[in-house]
């Protein structure tokens, strides 16, 4: 059995095939980020999902896509969990979300920027067969712009410095448990304060025709793209893919940002999980012949 897995801060798909391509089953666990969780909740998220547990020992390969991946000690945490986990695998390729973003959006020997807008963001260039990572991600702290959680965090601290409109503040208060003591458990108590900070990015979707979203998400679309996409000198001439519910949900927005900068939208979708079966098939195919 293989598993295909697309992991985020938020939450983790997975795809088990045999080694004819065929589908065994889907789930979804929480996500996996080892940058913000443990061994042990990374091992618990596994283990209290039903499929995985039942067929935990018929595992032997997976691939693993995963935010917070950048750099080998969580690459080499998460293999320790699934060692732990799946006894009889023998295969692991664990590499970041990146490439997850890159196989289900980009085209093989051609050009792109490929970006992740999700719970957190990330953006390489990929030559059409190699990926260059300009910018190793600090973490939702001090990257991830115009990430869920950087807008939660914008949103947050609008409301408490009181410079959001009162009849969208009260929407938000209504919508949110805004208590300074919740708030403050949540980031520095609980687990994954990054996923916690972009549960108010919802908000901002849903009100996204209001004149304060409006204007705070072109605030953080355009410092990823300075940032981020312009760091490529040939951004004006490629397209760029995007990947995540961000860009999923304000692609309108998102698009408009875009070609203010003179750059080109590509492919923009919500979760890279079915590209990932096409590509992984397709591997298979070619070792099988």
């Amino acid at each position: 059995m293989i598993l295909i897995v697309d992991s985020g801060s938020t939450k983790t798909d997975w795809i088990a095939i045999n080694n004819k391509g065929e589908t065994l089953f889907n789930t979804q666990t929480l996500g996996l980020n080892p940058q913000v969780l443990s061994d042990n909740i990374l091992k618990e998220r596994i283990v209290n999902n039903f499929e995985l547990y039942k067929f935990r020992k018929d595992v032997t390969e997976i691939y693993f896509y995963g935010a917070g991946c950048g750099t080998e000690p969580p690459r080499i945490l998460i293999k320790n969990v699934f060692t732990d986990v799946f006894r009889n695998c023998s295969k692991y390729s664990i590499k970041e979300d990146t490439y997850a973003a890159i196989y289900s959006t980009a085209k093989i020997n051609s050009k792109s920027i490929v970006c992740i807008l999700g719970t957190g963001s990330n953006c390489t260039y990929f030559d059409g067969k190699e990926i260059d990572q300009r910018v190793i991600s600090l973490g939702y702290i001090l990257m991830d712009d115009a990430s869920g959680n950087y807008f939660g965090r914008q949103m947050l601290r609008d409301y408490y410095f009181n410079r959001i409109p009162s009849d969208t503040a009260k929407k938000f208060s209504d919508e949110f448990d805004l208590d300074a003591e919740t708030i403050k458990d949540n980031l520095y108590k609980q687990p994954n304060p990054n996923t916690y900070l972009a549960t108010f990015a919802k908000f901002l979707i849903k009100n996204k025709n209001s004149e304060y979203c409006q204007s705070l998400i072109k605030r953080g679309f355009n410092l990823f793209i300075e940032r981020q996409i312009l760091q490529f000198n040939d951004a004006k001439k490629i397209p760029i893919h995007f990947v995540g519910s961000i860009s999923f949900y304000l692609k309108n927005e998102l698009k408009k940002c875009l070609k203010e900068f003179d750059l080109n939208a590509g492919n923009i979708i919500r979760k890279p999980i079915d590209g990932l079966l096409d590509f992984h098939k397709k591997q298979l195919q070619n070792s099988n012949h």
